[in-house]
């Protein structure tokens, strides 16, 4: 049974570290939130780690940049980043899709393709038309408010000469503010209903998981899964991924279940245990936001 709880001070004291998503948690695609915000520093003020843990397909760096200069989320909330990105990132430089890869996404993604200093020796990626492909990469759609199925002409000729697209960022949507936009998790679904094969690498997916805690213990070596709690928005991606690695979780209602949950300040008990029986998911708490 989910537990609702007023603030993450109420259960900190169980856990030594935090696996936090970003989106619909820390930021909403616009600001930083200030009450999760100062969650966040309170529970390092209380000597806890907090690893932000997003499906971001930017590198970490990318990412710190983006908290910092776009969303004003200070540097002391948290202490190390573990992303899709760099988690794709990382398969596409070992050839995952091969050398030849055709890119659906924006040039704000261009750093994806940027060297990775974890993996020696690297494939030779090139970037070419679909014609010329051997594989994917897919860091979002080319236009994030446009129907994915805009793009169903591009794979079904990648279907038919059967490539595999490396998803950079598992997440279906976000929401920039009060705008709902489309994520490369969308495209892979997509490719994958038409028949072609998707690989995922961000949340709910093992990949990402393994690399967050390769950079906790980089931070702290000391601290075992039952000493984490991972916190997020999506029920499909962060607490399912909690779930799968064994991992406590803490589900935001007020993210992407916010009017099904009915969340003002809190979500409605009714309508989040309806929600999480239709789902099928079992967060071991519940708040309307981080706080």
């Amino acid at each position: 049974m989910t537990r609702i709880i007023e603030s993450l001070a109420e259960i900190s004291n169980n856990y030594d570290a935090l696996f936090c998503d970003l989106w619909g948690c820390v930021h909403d695609g616009v600001k930083g939130l200030p009450d999760a915000i100062e969650a966040l520093r309170a529970f390092r003020a209380n000597g806890g780690k907090v690893v932000l843990l997003t499906n971001s397909p930017r590198p970490r760096k990318g990412v710190e940049k983006q908290l910092l200069e776009q969303f004003d989320v200070p540097a002391d909330c948290w202490d190390t980043i573990a992303t899709s990105g760099d988690s794709a990132r990382a398969a596409m430089l070992t050839g995952a899709v091969g050398e030849k890869v055709y890119h659906i996404g924006t040039p704000a993604d261009e750093p994806f393709f940027e060297p990775l200093h974890l993996i020696k020796d690297p494939v030779d990626i090139q970037r070419v038309e679909l014609d010329e492909a051997e594989g994917i990469i897919c860091t979002g759609p080319f236009d994030a408010k446009a129907d994915p199925d805009t793009l169903r002409p591009q794979l079904l000729l990648a279907k038919q000469k059967g490539l595999k697209l490396l998803c950079a960022n598992p997440d279906i949507v976000v929401d920039r503010g009060e705008v709902r936009e489309w994520c490369a998790g969308a495209v892979a679904k997509l490719y994958t209903e038409m028949g072609g094969e998707s690989l995922y690498f961000g949340k709910p997916h093992p990949p990402i998981y393994d690399l967050a805690r390769r950079r906790l213990s980089e931070v702290d070596a000391s601290i075992n899964d039952n000493a984490i709690l991972a916190v997020g928005d999506g029920i499909h991606t962060d607490i399912q991924g909690a779930i799968g690695e064994g991992i406590d979780s803490l589900f935001i209602t007020g993210g992407l279940a916010r009017d099904i949950t009915k969340t003002s300040h809190q979500p409605d008990e009714e309508a989040l245990t309806s929600y999480l029986n239709e789902e099928k998911s079992n967060p071991t708490y519940a708040i309307g936001f981080l706080r």
